[in-house]
């Protein structure tokens, strides 16, 4: 395959699991939130650069979950009991990353909020 046929097939991937997927949806937009405010605020570098790889590492877990839940229906008949384990254990997954990348971005966005507030609020009463 050349890669403009990689490409093309990535893409359609991507067009799979956003007309699918609600969750995925839900964190593309939060993501670009984020990544919106990561240039409104002014950032260290390393800060952006956590910021991108906490979306970055929410949306392909997402996306291996989708595959692992689509696999497991695939072949769910053939298999037993685990299929409900399995597919709740790539949610959990997500779940943590989600979880762990909101803390991240608490970290590095609340004392920048905080400055923000304090500066305007002074302005606005004094």
């Amino acid at each position: 395959m050349t890669f403009l046929g990689s490409f093309k097939a990535a893409m359609a991937g991507l067009g799979i699991v956003w007309r699918e997927e609600r969750n995925f949806r839900v964190q593309c937009i939060v993501g670009l939130l984020v990544f919106v405010a990561m240039f409104v605020l002014p950032l260290h570098v390393s800060e952006r650069i956590a910021l991108l790889m906490c979306i970055a590492a929410v949306l392909v877990l997402e996306i291996l979950n989708s595959i692992v839940e689509r696999f497991v229906d695939m072949v769910k008949p053939r298999l037993h009991a685990y299929a409900r384990v399995i597919k709740d254990l790539a949610a959990a997954a997500v779940l943590l990353v989600s979880f762990v990348s909101v803390i991240i971005a608490c970290i590095i966005f609340i004392p920048y909020l905080n400055t923000f507030v304090v500066q305007y609020s002074h302005e606005i009463f004094s």
